[in-house]
């Protein structure tokens, strides 16, 4: 779980500055951002991240087959793989005496899923911080995320991320941005591990680790479903609209096609 930060310190309400949006409350002292179509192209993700994972992860296993941390994941994987149905005709064949070859193959098929437990997670965790640390990958960001990120923490609240990929992969993406280094400016980041993201307890539970009211959040978004169970929660609710994403679900609430929008 992510440690809980230390609470924002209450501020004077600013004004609005005349002829700007103003998406969010004034009340608001945390800004919760999903990532991908939010903060982040969804290309980044499918047509980058995921081909990267798919083509390096047998080299990376076999280099670093003799790593306890290694060997620790793929039986993890192989407990996993045991909970499957066994008669899928798509779920690839575990041999006992090829695990890193067992693990690769079902590692593939869970990503093809879009299943991702603990295990997987945490050997893809792996995988993209050697990738980011030799520069093989950066962390693609929208133009309007570093200047928003810079303003809001100057209005002293504190940016936090909720997505399903997980706080290493967040964490790993902001740091090696195509904006520099994000890192400074976020406060925590949260994965499933607090919940689904289209599930209200979830975001009760962030507003907890964060130690504030739920309405003094403000979750940022471009999935409906998600910010109807942030707002059910009590949180304020942003939809995100970005050019060449497309909306899924009903909204009734504030939308933004720019974080320029939001506290400007």
């Amino acid at each position: 779980m992510p440690s809980r930060p230390n609470k924002p310190k209450s501020r004077l309400t600013k004004k609005k500055r005349p002829g700007k949006r103003n998406a969010g409350p004034s009340a608001t002292r945390i800004i919760l951002l999903d990532i991908e179509g939010t903060t982040t192209p969804p290309e980044y993700v499918h047509d980058v991240v995921y081909p990267f994972l798919l083509e390096n992860m047998r080299d990376f296993m076999l280099r670093h087959e003799e790593d306890p941390t290694i060997g620790a994941d793929v039986e993890s994987l192989r407990k996993q793989y045991l909970t499957e149905d066994q008669d899928d005709p798509d779920l690839p064949v575990w041999n006992k005496h090829m695990p890193i070859n067992s693990s690769v193959g079902y590692m593939g098929w869970l990503m093809l899923k879009s299943n991702s437990p603990t295990a997987l997670k945490a050997l893809q965790g792996r995988i993209l911080a050697e990738a980011y640390a030799k520069g093989h990958l950066r962390g693609a960001v929208y133009p309007d995320v570093r200047p928003a990120l810079e303003r809001w923490v100057r209005q002293t609240r504190a940016n936090c991320i909720f997505s399903s990929g997980s706080v290493i992969e967040q964490r790993l993406l902001f740091a090696n941005s195509t904006a520099g280094d994000l890192s400074p400016f976020l406060r925590a980041y949260f994965d499933t591990l607090v919940g689904e993201k289209k599930e209200t307890k979830s975001y009760r539970r962030i507003a907890q680790e964060l130690g504030t009211a739920a309405r003094e959040v403000l979750f940022v978004s471009d999935v409906a479903a998600e910010l109807h169970a942030a707002r059910a929660a009590g949180m304020e609710t942003v939809l995100c609209i970005r050019g060449g994403t497309h909306l899924t679900g009903s909204w009734d609430g504030r939308k933004v096609r720019s974080f320029d929008e939001i506290f400007p």
